[in-house]
């Protein structure tokens, strides 16, 4: 038994690292049954090699070149919305595909047929495709702990308090993507698809490394800052940006939810969920604008485990208390 397999890359400007990636989706060993290609924009060779490697691919490859620039979401939801697949499998331009990539997903998704997507572990690599010695999961803090609470059918609360799923990484079920769409344009579409995805259904994880994930200056969006370092230097400068964009993000998510109550499984107890994290953020917030008292409500949140629920545990709380005095 075979599924339908789509995969869907969105490109821009990507003509430096578009070659090997496409030569590595040709290297399948399970080749895909179609692959949708959406450029921005570009103003450089991209299309021209897309062009090209389309002529040459032993699978169907449709090349659809945008006049304008429509920014990565709706680039992505354009993608996805025209592929035809049972299975939409997400690629991004300038990472590499193991060859195994595409019969792992189809052969999870042949056994586990009440799973409506799966996403993987992954190898990073730099600018010249040397690996850096890292994973993703490592780098964005997935340990085993949270693994196993996905497995256990707790992965809306994994992701309510942070992303974990990379959509280089992901494929799901086309069927479900009407319960999925319009991706709000302000938000990056694997987060809102991921979190909206667990609470359909099954999202399951294989922790295989499928792919090498390319860590580069010129990429919109990555992995995040490594060291603790890092991490305090970002959220200075970020600042208030940063709670207002995940309010923001949340309040998303939960109107969005309402809008299909009988369709999503997990509704009430995801809404409830959401609700206290949009409660834990704008305590936060308050904090950095020093709008309240700073120790007594840090000390609250911590009786209450929120900073442990919704936010990165003494982390956050070191945030708050040292942070907001700078």
């Amino acid at each position: 038994m075979r599924l339908r397999l789509s995969v869907a890359v969105c490109t821009y400007n990507g003509g430096r690292f578009l070659p090997e990636q496409l030569r590595s989706i040709s290297a399948q060993k399970r080749p895909p049954d179609e692959l949708v290609v959406c450029d921005d924009g570009s103003s450089d060779d991209t299309v021209s090699l897309l062009e090209e490697f389309s002529r040459k691919a032993t699978f169907p490859v449709r090349v659809i070149a945008s006049s304008k620039n429509l920014g990565s979401t709706e680039n992505f939801q354009k993608a996805i919305s025209l592929c035809v697949g049972e299975v939409v499998a997400l690629a991004d331009q300038d990472d590499v595909w193991y060859p195994q990539k595409l019969e792992r997903i189809e052969q999870h998704l042949l056994q586990f047929d009440r799973c409506i997507a799966v996403f993987s572990e992954a190898d990073l690599i730099d600018d010249n495709s040397r690996s850096v010695g890292m994973t993703l999961w490592k780098t964005v803090g997935f340990d085993k702990g949270e693994q196993r609470r996905f497995r256990e059918g707790d992965a809306v609360r994994v992701m309510i308090r942070r992303p974990v799923v990379t959509g280089a990484t992901m494929a799901f079920r086309r069927k479900i993507l009407d319960l999925l769409i319009p991706f709000p344009r302000e938000v990056i579409h694997d987060r809102w698809m991921s979190l909206l995805l667990s609470t359909i259904g099954r999202i399951d994880l294989i922790p295989e490394a499928l792919m090498q994930y390319r860590r580069h200056s010129g990429q919109q969006v990555g992995v995040g800052p490594r060291s603790m370092r890092d991490r305090l230097r970002h959220a200075r400068v970020r600042g208030e940006e940063l709670y207002r964009s995940e309010i923001e993000f949340f309040s998303r998510v939960q109107a969005h939810l309402r809008l299909y109550p009988s369709n999503f499984p997990t509704t009430e107890s995801a809404v409830s969920e959401i609700a206290r994290k949009l409660s834990h953020l704008e305590l936060r917030l308050r904090l950095h604008r020093k709008e309240v008292s700073r120790v007594p409500n840090v000390f609250r949140e911590l009786c209450n485990r929120g900073y442990w629920r919704y936010s990165a545990g003494w982390e956050s709380v070191a945030k708050d208390l040292f942070l907001s005095t700078h």
